[in-house]
């Protein structure tokens, strides 16, 4: 007989990733939104509110995983700016007052996340709170009953165009006369030293000049991203481009990564531009005064005030974690021999109380119990303790119920094992927490070498 041959094609991967498209927003009483972060929008009734709504995740908005602080993608803080801009320009309220951003938002590596902007009624002056929050998708009954697991992420305040606004600085001229130009290569080396981790999209600064504290810079679209870009009212990598020039507001050296914070004073003049100019004033620490053109020095966009903050992993850690998750995670800490903070004895502080262990106890942890000095009784399972209780014995300040495996021996059905466990576990909960003579007492279940995935 003869072999079939063998084909190039094996073992690789020849899918297409289609990008996922909004489905009839109209046939569930919302209106479709042409915005590329937004999906449907509904003004709200007995209000003159509105809401905004869509799902974001790396696979409908893959440029977004350009995007990465101290190894998590985030949702740029220009983004942010996009969304309040466009949500407030449908209210009729086209200038960001201001916007303060409370929490970074991850993108997950895998699955989407959904997101909510909403605009509420104007007050005497026209001012309309803005605010941008998100959580993890969760099943129908998550959806329709649970407020829990929302976070937010941004508040402000949009308003219509003040009409005292000035007319923005001239950027006509290019470069700016007198700004010294300020070399540029290595940056995004750099950059990614303190954390950023900067993918094409978000590598769009182009040119930097400086003229005493003040910064120019000429940023573009990166290629891949200028057929959408028209759809946006500004790009959020195109603004986060000329953010980057503030790291070279120092000279060479970097300090600790900065992310931004505060928008005051958001003005859009033009959209759908690709390539712009943009000055950066100093009004302060860490506070900036924006003023950006498109490519012939027309007006793009001012900002009054534009505030950074340093960002640090465990900030970025703690928004990593999902506040409506049905799941827990095993954290070790360690115990000292010592007393609580209400001067109670707590295991460990040798020589105190009456204790007692209940069940099996294959790694002989009774025996290191009884070496603090503790008077110590030992019990083969929670019916021979009940019997002693009912006897008369003294009530234990502490009960040791161990929930470890012999290792020695190896489990040969880890979901019959952790069924079994779970089961004893309740059945002691039941009994312990059903008779009111162990309300002083503390039940303290031990276990050995646990991780989230071992009956242990």
């Amino acid at each position: 007989h003869t072999n079939l041959p063998t084909y190039p094609f094996q073992h690789h991967r020849y899918w297409l990733d289609t990008p996922t498209t909004p489905g009839d927003a109209a046939a569930l009483g919302l209106a479709t939104t042409t915005h590329p972060l937004l999906g449907a929008a509904v003004n709200l009734a007995d209000t003159d509110g509105y809401l905004f709504t869509s799902r974001l995740s790396l696979a409908s908005h893959p440029w977004l995983a350009d995007h990465a602080v101290m190894g998590s993608v985030l949702l740029p803080g220009t983004a942010f700016v996009e969304l309040a801009l466009h949500a407030g320009a449908q209210a009729d309220s086209p200038h960001v007052e201001e916007l303060t951003l409370e929490a970074p938002l991850v993108i997950p590596a895998e699955g989407s996340v959904q997101v909510q902007v909403t605009v509420g009624e104007p007050d005497g002056d026209g001012r309309r709170p803005v605010a941008v929050h998100s959580r993890i998708p969760g099943d129908l009954a998550d959806a329709l009953h649970s407020a829990d697991g929302w976070t937010r992420h941004a508040t402000g305040a949009v308003c219509p165009e003040p009409e005292a606004a000035g007319e923005p600085g001239s950027l006509v001229q290019w470069p700016p006369a007198g700004a010294t130009e300020v070399g540029v290569d290595g940056l995004y080396e750099r950059l990614h030293g303190i954390g950023f981790g900067y993918g094409p999209a978000f590598q769009g600064l182009r040119a930097v000049w400086r003229s005493a504290d003040v910064l120019y810079a000429e940023v573009a679209l990166p290629g891949g991203l200028q057929e959408n870009g028209e759809a946006f009212a500004l790009h959020p990598a195109l603004l986060d481009a000329v953010l980057h020039v503030l790291g070279l507001r120092s000279g060479e050296e970097l300090g600790a990564a900065q992310l931004p914070f505060s928008w005051n004073g958001v003005s859009l003049h033009a959209t759908g531009a690709t390539v712009l100019r943009a000055c950066l004033a100093p009004r302060g620490s860490d506070s900036y005064t924006l003023t950006i053109a498109d490519s012939s020095g027309a007006p793009v966009a001012t900002i009054d005030a534009l505030m950074t903050r340093p960002i640090t992993a465990e900030q970025i850690a703690r928004a990593r974690s999902v506040p409506n998750s049905p799941l827990f995670q095993v954290e070790w800490r360690t115990v000292t021999a010592s007393a609580g903070s209400s001067g109670e004895t707590v295991p460990g502080a040798a020589g105190q109380g009456r204790w007692a262990v209940v069940g099996d106890d294959p790694l002989g942890m009774s025996a290191g119990l009884k070496s603090t000095g503790a008077s110590l009784d030992v019990y083969p399972d929670i019916e021979a303790f009940a019997a002693a209780m009912e006897a008369g014995s003294a009530v234990p300040e502490y009960v040791f119920a161990p929930f470890a495996s012999d290792p020695a021996r190896a489990v040969d059905d880890i979901p019959a094992a952790a069924l079994s466990g779970t089961r004893r576990a309740l059945a002691l909960l039941q009994f312990w927490l059903g008779d009111e003579r162990y309300a002083a007492s503390r039940l303290v279940l031990l276990t050995h070498h646990a991780i989230a995935t071992h009956p242990d």
